[in-house]
């Protein structure tokens, strides 16, 4: 089935599509799941190349270093600080407790929501790899649109997969750190107010205050300690859709461009299969920095493109980086224009918890946005083995597909819209 979008007329969506799933289904079941900085992301980004030689005049693998652990590592330390912090305060200091707090918090804010490589040196080193296709253009390069999904697949969050998505977050994860802030108020309170004291208080009012938020204090211990469990460390997942169905869609537009004949005559088109995305935006934040001169040269736009299954959650990402970067104006809007061609009325939407590649090129002043079809409650297949081929949803890629190429081509012709 061919397509004749205003921008992109004669892309054959049905033929990439099944390019696509046939693609991710050969990754996950001949390689299986890729840790970040494994030999398993290595080997399917290999894979990816070879078929990208077909349609791109150029394609390279860059290495870089990463300490894989160092984004989730913190857990156990920030809940046996937290935990402590409880009778510490009660038993000796609550000074001692709020330091404990606050040791606790600073690796979850700067690695988990932040995702700054904050105890990164604490865990061991691997090797991860970025692999870069180019699809050049006749003429000189004038403008150059990127497309960067992850080749990476999650270490297995246990939670996720025994009670769901939402019901780990409702249950598990904001008790656990609503228990962490009851305990640093606890603190904070007892070394202002000071525990037992006499002055202009009722000793006996003040004491049962003190047990009664004590009491309070351990009933979010269990949700703490179950929140050691949120993930495996040794076992990854699949990644079908998250995130092969990216990486494979960018993939199947430039080859869908190329097959419908669609030259460009000073734009670059480049494909990134980024490595460790799933350990804090490793790989997209080693490119970014390692070419970030050439992507200020002449005007770049990236969209970091993650995850095509919930057709009806189809959007443009705004904010990223748990909501503290705001992505260009110009490039969610091309996407956003791009896919109302294709008769799609997509929402912007943020990451307030987490992040996409796009956030680690919006960091170094690169114009990008994201782009996803991923129910974000999140659903059970996220990040557990349940995101297997079985489980794609192949009209989502679709979508993706031609949007995509909607997008480049509409950049070719227009640039960025201009507010």
């Amino acid at each position: 089935m061919k397509i004749a979008n205003e921008y992109s007329p004669n892309i054959d969506i049905q033929k990439n599509t099944e390019y696509a799933v046939k693609g991710i289904t050969k990754i996950c079941k001949k390689i299986g799941p890729r840790k970040p900085g494994s030999p398993e992301e290595h080997r399917a980004q290999q894979w990816m190349e070879k078929d990208m030689k077909n349609y791109c005049n150029k394609t390279e693998i860059e290495s870089f270093t990463l300490h894989r652990q160092g984004f989730m590592g913190f857990i156990p330390f920030t809940v046996a600080c937290g935990v402590a912090s409880v009778f510490v305060n009660w038993f000796a200091s609550p000074i001692a407790a709020l330091v404990l707090c606050v040791l606790a918090f600073i690796p979850l804010l700067f690695e988990f929501l932040m995702y700054k490589q904050f105890d990164d040196f604490l865990f061991p080193k691997q090797t991860s790899h970025n692999m870069i296709a180019t699809r050049s253009p006749k003429g000189e390069v004038k403008q150059r649109i990127v497309l960067v999904g992850h080749s990476d697949s999650q270490f297995e969050w246990t939670l996720n997969y025994l009670m769901g998505g939402l019901q780990a977050k409702l249950f598990v994860e904001i008790p656990a750190v609503v228990g962490l802030i009851v305990q640093t108020v606890f603190a904070v309170i007892c070394l202002i107010v000071g525990k037992g004291t006499t002055a202009a208080v009722d000793i006996e009012k003040a004491r049962w205050f003190f047990i009664l938020f004590f009491i309070v204090s351990c009933v979010f211990i269990p949700f703490e300690l179950a929140f050691l469990f949120f993930q495996s460390w040794t076992k990854s997942v699949p990644g079908a859709s998250d995130n092969l169905s990216g990486c494979y869609a960018g993939m199947a537009t430039i080859k869908a461009l190329d097959e419908a004949g669609i030259e460009f005559e000073n734009t670059e088109v480049v494909m990134i299969c980024s490595g460790s995305e799933e350990a804090g935006l490793r790989g997209a934040k080693a490119y970014a920095k390692a070419h970030e001169d050439e992507l200020k040269e002449i005007p770049t736009a990236v969209i970091a493109i993650d995850t095509f299954r919930d057709l009806e959650d189809m959007a443009v990402y705004d904010r990223d980086l748990s909501g503290t970067v705001q992505h260009d104006w110009g490039v969610k809007h091309l996407v956003k224009n791009a896919a109302a061609n294709c008769g799609f009325d997509l929402k912007f939407e943020s990451i307030y918890i987490g992040g996409s590649d796009a956030a680690a090129f919006t960091q170094r002043g690169i114009k990008a946005t994201g782009f996803a079809a991923m129910n974000p409650d999140p659903p059970r297949y996220y990040h557990t083995r349940l995101d297997t081929p079985e489980n794609l949803r192949p009209e989502a890629i679709s979508a993706g597909i031609e949007i995509l190429c909607e997008t480049i081509c509409m950049y070719d012709k227009e640039g960025l819209p201009a507010k």
